[in-house]
């Protein structure tokens, strides 16, 4: 009997994909989430864990952009797997959206609660809880940088916090990303994250060059010159407010490449120039494929 390519690839194909099955998502909030407006999937975040075959005991809370209006997937578990091959232990969040009625601070506490649950549970995943650090892109950029620079702002009011892990990554890949509210604003973040009439207090607030303070993680930052929908001034502007407060950071701006440019599946020097940092931060050891196909 003879089998067609397509069968034939997908026989050969399937081990591999056994080996790299994410597990099933965790409910982050499990008796429901704070100012919870239903109890659909829409108000439901989860924490999607993706576990390395060879774990070098890093891990990695990954958080996909979409506007604040939905959850671009194409940012989520591809860039799983590929943190897998690289022995990082790799966890998704889906976080609740503007376009379902949450606004800020919303997703913050959805993000706060998931670096926590990650934190406080890393014998069961066996991962060192010193290296544990977050990737954003585009508007999960930044719901990444809010994490680093205001967690106190999603933390629950009333909740016992006592004891509990702290939130904050210990180092951040910051992907193409939305950064001010104030400064060529991306007008969709805006509006599903803080509203229509934001006042000025607020739009401070979210905006994450006005934000940074001493102290912060290391941060690998990067964007393009053409991208047209996000201006490259954000991660300008938040690479001065970084350099600024003595925050150690790394900043490439490629020339090339529309909005999401670099996605798995694709040839860019980002890749490699990330595996460089992380290994230089003791995410990475050895030799690691810079550009995965």
């Amino acid at each position: 009997m003879k089998l067609s390519l397509t069968v034939l690839t997908a026989l050969l194909l399937a081990p591999l994909a056994a080996l790299h099955a994410a597990d099933t998502p965790i409910p982050i909030w499990p008796q429901g989430a704070p100012g919870a407006l239903g109890t659909t999937e829409k108000d439901s975040p989860t924490l999607t864990p993706y576990l390395p075959d060879n774990p070098s005991g890093a891990a990695m809370l990954i958080i996909p952009g979409g506007g604040y209006g939905r959850i671009y997937e194409g940012q989520a578990e591809p860039f799983a797997l590929w943190l897998n091959e690289q022995g990082i232990a790799a966890f998704v969040l889906r976080y609740r959206l503007g376009t379902s009625g949450y606004r800020y601070p919303s997703q913050l506490q959805d993000a706060v609660e998931a670096m926590r649950q990650i934190r406080e549970q890393t014998a069961k995943w066996k991962i060192d809880p010193h290296r544990i650090g977050a990737m954003g892109f585009s508007a999960g950029g930044h719901l990444l940088t809010t994490l680093l620079n205001r967690p106190e702002d999603g933390e629950v009011p009333g909740a016992d916090t006592q004891g509990r892990a702290s939130p904050r990554p210990d180092i951040a890949i910051v992907c193409y990303p939305v950064i001010s509210m104030i400064a060529k604003p991306h007008q969709n973040s805006l509006k599903n994250l803080i509203g229509d009439a934001p006042g000025e207090e607020l739009l401070v607030k979210t905006s994450s060059e006005r934000q940074v303070r001493p102290g912060l993680p290391p941060v690998f930052l990067w964007q393009t010159n053409e991208d047209k929908v996000v201006s490259v001034e954000h991660s300008l502007l938040y690479a001065a407010a970084l350099r600024e407060h003595g925050i150690p950071h790394e900043l490439h701006i490629y020339q090339h490449g529309k909005h999401g440019t670099g996605l798995i599946g694709t040839e860019h020097p980002w890749f490699g120039d990330l595996l460089f940092w992380l290994r230089a931060h003791g995410f990475v050891a050895g030799k690691t494929e810079a550009n995965p196909k």
